[in-house]
């Protein structure tokens, strides 16, 4: 077969994305085509910087390429990456491209952890990452991001004070936590408190962004109503532990956001404390908490089960110094690595098979 470019885009028209399950063709992954004699070159655009299946895909690019061409041919594929939406350009976060809740129906279940590390491991990756702590009530992102202490600053941008958001392990960061003293309790009434979440939503210079993640406070409130009619959101992540009481609550944050007036896509479940693992055992695995739990509930709703994450000692300490688990080697690094490329991966399939999200309109 004559090597041109049309024959080149025949050929790895024959390559399909796996998550998609389209041909790259197709969803104009092939870019930047570039034939000088035996040397050609061309990007492959992947949906997100976190894709695990990056080497899958250059791989059987080279594959069906040798099959029609033979191996006299220089390949040189560079895999790139531009993160999906489906947000309509908006006067409110207009450079955002996925919005992405992170809640839970109970406390104590560790979702603050996860949405840190979520966001770290995102950024690590090479996405664009902030983070909303709108639980207005027990603030702990600066804490577990080693902020403590630090206020924003604010510009003016026309006629409007705009915050400028703390930046900590590459993610940028807004909480309440900010402007209060630490010691303080928040003592806010429902409207209150929403009324902060519209102004880190709207006030923050967020900039450009992959992914904003917004940790949610516990159980179904003021809150989440606010956050929905603020935004058009993305998707949204249920964390829960392996235990009944646990269940029984998540199964209630599950079900808000698939209501019919609300309807924002659930991306998955995650488990979190899912098994101990002593530090000198790592391969030891002990289910304190009972075992699947999280994975159940995704298989009885029909959403993605996004994986497991240990009850480790180093997660607690990580929590309290302020330096995310996710950096350090071992069972955590991996466990949480994976759940940010599992994320990305449930993000790109939303948007390529979902309808455009749209802010939700509640009038009772």
């Amino acid at each position: 077969m004559k090597l041109n470019k049309e024959s080149l885009l025949k050929t790895l028209s024959r390559v399909e994305d796996p998550d998609l399950k389209k041909d790259l063709v197709t969803l104009g992954m092939i870019q930047k085509v570039n034939i000088d004699g035996q040397k050609v070159s061309f990007n492959v655009v992947l949906t997100t910087p976190a894709c695990p299946l990056k080497e899958v895909i250059k791989n059987n690019c080279i594959e069906v390429l040798e099959e029609d061409y033979g191996k006299e041919y220089e390949w040189e594929i560079f895999m790139t990456s531009q993160v999906t939406t489906v947000r309509e350009a908006a006067p409110v976060l207009p450079e955002v491209k996925n919005i992405i809740a992170i809640a839970s129906g109970k406390g104590g279940v560790g979702k603050s952890t996860t949405a840190v590390n979520l966001a770290v491991a995102l950024a690590d990756l090479g996405a664009k990452v902030g983070l909303i702590d709108a639980d207005i009530s027990g603030p702990s992102i600066p804490t577990m991001f080693n902020v403590e202490g630090e206020q924003p600053t604010v510009k003016k941008v026309g006629e409007k004070n705009v915050i400028i958001p703390i930046t900590q392990y590459s993610v940028k960061l807004m909480s309440i936590g900010f402007l209060t003293p630490a010691e303080s309790a928040v003592v806010w009434r429902g409207p209150m408190a929403s009324s902060a979440l519209r102004q880190f939503i709207s006030d923050v210079e967020w900039g450009e962004l992959d992914y904003l993640l917004i940790d949610l406070p516990p159980g179904t409130s003021d809150i989440h109503l606010t956050m929905v009619q603020t935004v058009p959101v993305t998707g949204a992540i249920i964390v829960t532990t392996p235990q009944k009481v646990a269940l029984a609550d998540a199964t209630k944050g599950l079900t808000m956001f698939k209501q019919p007036q609300i309807n924002v896509p659930v991306l998955g479940v995650v488990e979190n404390m899912a098994y101990f693992s002593p530090e000198e055992l790592p391969d030891n695995k002990y289910y304190l908490f009972g075992k699947e739990g999280g994975q159940k509930l995704a298989e009885k709703y029909k959403v993605p089960f996004l994986g497991e994450i240990p009850i480790v000692q180093s997660i607690r300490e990580s929590g309290d110094t302020g330096f995310p688990a996710v950096y350090k080697n071992g069972i955590t690094q991996k466990a949480y690595t994976e759940l940010a490329e599992t994320v990305a991966r449930q993000v790109a399939i939303r948007n390529a098979n979902s309808e455009k999200t749209q802010k939700v309109e509640i009038t009772t």
